[in-house]
């Protein structure tokens, strides 16, 4: 199960997924600042990734760069993909081979969607628990993973997940969040404690930036603020 989805307030973009399958990360998620954030999976074609991404960078809306791929690829029947571009538009596809339980929703600016699921409860819980949750974009993500599990998730179980989360504007490579679990028996619970962890360096760094401005005083409080997020 994955969701894509755009934060209104930020423009930030995100992608975030857990599957029973070693390494998902460098498989599923993809994203672009300023262009949009792709999932691909089910029986996965890695292309559609930054091929979506390319059809969106030329000016094509989700639903037109969705039509493209799955008019080039004589798998589509067995592919689930959803794409969300930076004004949050999305689509969303869900092959009639996707493994049941299999099936998609969508929201303003974001799109859940699962296969081989233990029910077909999973995609829409996902979509509440994005849609009620509060924080940043990552937050949200990770709650929505969150809902997907307490509705029996993945029906093989657990074994690796993802969260990528770039900025509303940057370069081809700025991201927000990377972070990867690739085996692990609770993917989730590891991902949420690297998500945390990472924030606490976020702000080291930014502290480590400070430092070589000279700007010592505002850089203590920020490396203070980082120990308290991660005192181990």
């Amino acid at each position: 199960y994955s969701i894509v989805a755009r934060d209104p307030a930020t423009g930030e973009l995100g992608v975030a997924v857990q599957s029973h399958w070693f390494s998902v990360g460098p498989i599923v998620p993809w994203a672009r600042p300023g262009v949009g954030a792709v999932a691909t999976q089910a029986n996965v074609e890695v292309g559609y990734g930054p091929r979506g991404l390319a059809l969106l960078e030329q000016g094509l809306a989700p639903t037109s760069a969705l039509e493209r791929l799955l008019s080039e690829d004589e798998g589509a029947r067995g592919r689930q993909v959803a794409i969300v571009d930076a004004s949050g538009r999305t689509a969303v596809h869900t092959g009639a081979d996707c493994i049941p339980c299999a099936g998609h929703v969508t929201g303003d600016g974001v799109c859940c969607q699962a296969n081989i699921m233990a029910s077909d409860r999973v995609w829409p819980a996902m979509l509440d628990a994005f849609n009620t949750s509060a924080g940043p974009l990552s937050e949200r993500l990770l709650a929505a993973l969150d809902s997907a599990e307490q509705e029996g998730g993945d029906l093989r179980g657990r074994q690796s997940a993802a969260i990528l989360v770039v900025p509303a504007q940057g370069e081809a490579w700025d991201s927000v969040v990377s972070l990867r679990v690739e085996d692990d028996p609770e993917p989730l619970t590891e991902l949420r404690r690297l998500v945390s962890l990472h924030a606490a360096y976020s702000l080291a760094g930014d502290a480590d930036e400070l430092v070589n401005e000279g700007r010592h005083d505002d850089a203590i409080r920020l490396y203070v603020e980082a120990s308290e997020r991660a005192p181990d």
